[in-house]
């Protein structure tokens, strides 16, 4: 079921680059996508030998490792896949391409981390903190309520055109109350996402694709939106909202006002 819900959804939306279509041909039953080669016991273990933590690769697939402290560990493509991560510690980690799909993160502390290419489809991301964290990951059907993202970097890599345009994706995702204060969102895909009551204070969203979005109640003072794509996205009491907000958008004509 998890299989076909995430094909669907990768098949409607659009383009975004071979990082983020990585499911594309994925066995998402085999055992690299399902199963753990170590323990919470192993890996408290290798905390407590004081040894930077390298856990680069590993299956790490639906264990609890909730409330620990991860913090500056490298787990680059790691395998963790409905993982228990709440609560835990991961401020400063490398988690560039990991596969965390339904990932449990509700609270966990990712400021500063490094979530480049990461697979976050349908995780549960409420109430943690990305701050300043460069997230260019895919949070596709996410739950993001509540969120931290203040100062974060979601916008596109514009320097690997040959593999495709790689940015923060939270198409669908809900993000109720989330904070993308100073947030770089250039280029980020928001499309039929839920950001109700969020606060876009002093970010940037030139040329995201909002289309369909519910940005009612947002605080947008001071936000770029050059060239944002607002095609039927519910504008509707906007907090902070100036002359200039909207000026220069796409088919603002077309949003719900």
């Amino acid at each position: 079921m998890l299989r076909r819900h995430l094909i669907i959804a990768l098949l409607s939306a659009p383009v975004i680059g071979h990082a983020q279509s990585a499911l594309d041909g994925v066995d998402l039953s085999s055992p690299a996508m399902t199963e753990a080669e170590m323990t919470r016991a192993d890996i408290e273990a290798m905390i407590a030998s004081g040894v930077p933590l390298d856990l680069t690769r590993r299956k790490l697939n639906g264990i609890d490792l909730s409330g620990l402290n991860l913090s500056e560990a490298n787990l680059r493509a790691a395998r963790l896949n409905h993982v228990d991560l709440s609560g835990a510690d991961l401020s400063g980690t490398t988690l560039d391409q990991a596969w965390m799909l339904e990932a449990n993160l509700r609270g966990a502390n990712l400021s500063g981390s490094s979530l480049f290419q990461t697979q976050l489809t349908r995780a549960d991301l409420t109430g943690a903190d990305l701050s300043n964290s460069r997230a260019a990951a895919d949070f596709t059907r996410a739950i993001l309520d509540g969120a931290n993202f203040a100062g974060a970097d979601l916008s596109a890599d514009m320097k690997n055109q040959s593999m495709g345009l790689m940015r923060g994706v939270l198409r669908k995702a809900r993000a109720e109350r989330a904070n993308f204060d100073g947030a770089k969102l250039m280029r980020t895909d928001m499309e039929f996402a839920n950001l109700t009551g969020a606060s876009f204070r002093g970010a940037d969203l030139s040329m995201a694709t909002l289309g369909g979005a519910d940005m009612t109640g947002a605080d947008v003072s001071g936000a770029r939106f050059h060239n944002a794509d607002v095609t039927s996205t519910r504008l509707m009491q906007i907090q902070g909202e100036d002359e200039k907000t909207f000026h220069t958008v796409k088919n603002l004509s077309r949003a719900m006002r």
